[in-house]
């Protein structure tokens, strides 16, 4: 018997796995492909010496039970192992299909392959345990009861994993591959292993961390899937003018102006605005300056900013563009830039952000204002202190 079963597992085992292996390779469909690869049919044979043993013990061993409980007993703990192999391959495959799918990245599956595996391996040991002692599994599984609370102590971490991971999977909230920002746990990087009990992120300065998974239910997290997915990233940044230089506007500042290409038009329907808007004052009420409308140098740059940014190539104009000007808190005059860059490339998006305000930084001198900073020491170095009495 143990020779025929020999023979079972060295010639024709491997003669069984050729076979497939040359099936496989012919067809075009790429699933059994991941069948063969993850050692589903390299298990499936396995179970040949088993069962064959398993069906012959009781004919041929009638008059030796003992013996044949044995030999019985050992190509049931066998076949047992085998299934669980099968079990474990078969979901490692599933997923790799999944993956490889177009869909694949819309619901992790790591974290109920796990589960699947750990549900799978405690029937096993179970259904090991009852061959071994000669018990019913009923009788074990009734036994487990009394360590139930005990075994909600161990597994506190994994059943929290497994309801966060459904809770995440369910609702898209998180999938491999996306940007994380946790600053709870420092990370911000890409997401690389959603994990029955961990989550693992690489952050940009190629460091790793591990967060836990119901942490991702329990606190906030921010997830850039949206940007990622969508024609443009957001460019939010504010420049700070100087409110003693902001003034109206002369015929000789206009002029001036009126050369720059990106404001010939609005300058032309602007003051034939104002014109029109004045005309309703009295006469000579407009030689007063607080009289009337009037453009300010401040109001013919937010203008300019705003025309260059919808002729610059590298912004979306499908997408948020707004000049505005925010409440000041004694640092200058905030004007913000809000628009999208059609670039979402790290490095390219800090290029083109950089661009912009290199350009308005350079330029806001020929609107005669002044960009807002901070007194330095270079601006008290010619302040002169007056010698002590």
């Amino acid at each position: 018997m143990l020779a025929l079963a020999a023979i079972i597992y060295f010639v024709f085992r491997p003669l069984i796995l050729r076979g497939v292996a040359h099936y496989v390779g012919k067809t075009d469909i790429i699933w059994d492909n991941e069948l063969v690869g993850h050692g589903v049919f390299r298990w499936l044979t396995h179970l040949l010496p088993g069962i064959f043993i398993f069906l012959l013990v009781p004919g041929l061993f009638k008059s030796e039970p003992s013996l044949a409980n044995i030999l019985r007993g050992a190509s049931s703990l066998y076949i047992i192992i085998s299934c669980y192999l099968i079990f474990d391959s078969v979901i490692n495959a599933t997923q790799a299909i999944y993956e490889k799918s177009p869909s694949g990245g819309r619901i992790n599956l790591t974290t109920f392959a796990q589960v699947a595996k750990l549900l799978a391996a405690l029937i096993a040991i179970i259904l090991s345990l009852a061959i071994i002692l000669g018990k019913s599994p009923v009788v074990l599984l009734g036994g487990l009861g009394v360590f139930a609370s005990v075994l909600m102590l161990v597994f506190k971490d994994v059943i929290l994993g497994f309801i966060a991971g459904i809770q995440l999977a369910s609702n898209r909230m998180l999938s491999q591959g996306d940007w994380l920002e946790m600053t709870s746990y420092q990370a911000d990087g890409s997401v690389e292993l959603i994990g029955l009990t961990t989550v693992k992120v690489r952050n940009w300065d190629e460091t790793i961390t591990t967060i836990p998974t119901y942490a991702l239910i329990s606190s906030s997290f921010k997830n850039w899937r949206g940007m990622s997915e969508s024609t443009g990233r957001r460019i939010k940044r504010s420049l700070f003018i100087d409110t003693s230089y902001i003034k109206f506007c002369d015929e000789k500042i206009l002029k001036k102006l009126r050369e720059i290409g990106h404001l010939a038009q609005y300058l032309d329907s602007k003051e034939e605005e104002i014109e029109k808007s004045n005309s309703k004052l009295r006469e000579g009420s407009l030689s007063n300056q607080v009289n009337g409308r009037r453009l300010t140098n401040l109001g013919i740059f937010r203008a300019y900013i705003e025309c260059y940014l919808k002729a610059h190539p590298n912004i979306n104009q499908e997408m948020t563009l707004i000049v505005r000007q925010l409440a000041t808190e004694g640092r200058g005059i905030p004007i913000e830039i809000y628009c999208f860059s059609s670039v979402k490339e790290w490095a390219g998006y800090e290029t083109i952000q950089a661009d912009i305000f290199d350009h308005l930084f350079a330029i806001a001198p020929e609107f005669e204002l002044n960009v807002f900073q901070e007194p330095t020491g270079h601006d008290f170095k010619g302040i002169q202190m007056p010698n002590p009495i």
